[in-house]
């Protein structure tokens, strides 16, 4: 009888012991989860820094709705469905989505019928009809094959289109890079990191040219990096680490 009675106890202790830490995991899965999905609000805006008399901007937007002379999207090679099928995120979250619902699917059918492969650093340049997006000037560029992609490309990617803008001559610039969009788990800091360094390598080299009077003088007084509200206080602090970087040179 005191046997049965001990191995009830142990029992009954281990049975509470699991519920309480049952309990505690539960909370911190909770915590954990409600840090991870804090968003910020559509439109908020911050200056992260300057560059060079340059303004960087943040802002949650998509690229349909954010105003600028020149929106900068970027896209995969094509695979069917790829915007719209997990593990691309849902439609109301997709920027890429609402930037191709604006242009009644212009975009889906570039790339579906292969006149715009997406190849790495391929870009394209389209004047959009007067009310269907928020900026001037839309040019798609190509990020490659998804399943070969790195964040060292966005350097590149990030001197592409510093290069098409100050070609077009225009004064500010909206940059999205669509790839969380595409499903693509990539390190969004970085990312931001890498684009921003793109950019002003390519402005720096311009800069050089117009000093040599080899070119004329840049209009460029502003770029916004567009990030969705999930990831914009993580982006910003890439932006943030680009800016101390290119500023110490």
């Amino acid at each position: 009888m005191k046997n049965t009675i001990l191995k009830n106890f142990r029992i009954t202790q281990i049975v509470l012991f699991a519920f309480l830490f049952a309990g505690s995991f539960s909370t911190k899965i909770s915590a954990q989860t409600a840090t991870e999905t804090k968003t910020t609000a559509l439109g908020t805006t911050t200056t992260w820094g300057k560059v060079d008399g340059i303004s960087i901007d943040g802002l949650v937007q998509g690229p349909s709705a954010a105003v600028a002379d020149l929106q900068i999207a970027c896209v995969f090679e094509y695979t069917e469905g790829d915007i719209f099928n997990p593990p691309a995120l849902p439609a109301n979250l997709n920027g890429m989505v609402h930037l191709d619902d604006a242009l009644k699917g212009i975009i889906t059918d570039l790339r579906k019928n292969g006149k715009f492969k997406g190849h790495a650093l391929e870009t394209l340049l389209i004047t959009p009809p007067k009310g269907t997006l928020a900026s001037k000037k839309l040019l798609l560029i190509g990020l490659g094959d998804r399943n070969k992609f790195t964040p060292e490309v966005m350097k590149n990617v990030g001197s592409v289109a510093m290069r098409e803008a100050l070609r077009l001559d225009v004064a500010t610039v909206s940059f999205a890079s669509d790839i969380k969009d595409a499903g693509i788990d990539s390190p969004t800091a970085l990312v931001a990191t890498n684009v921003v360094l793109g950019f002003f390598d390519a402005y720096r080299t311009q800069t050089y040219l117009e000093n040599k009077k080899l070119s004329g003088k840049t209009s460029l007084k502003k770029l916004i990096l567009l990030a969705g509200p999930a990831f914009y206080n993580v982006a910003g602090e890439g932006i943030r680490e680009a800016i101390a970087q290119l500023n110490a040179k």
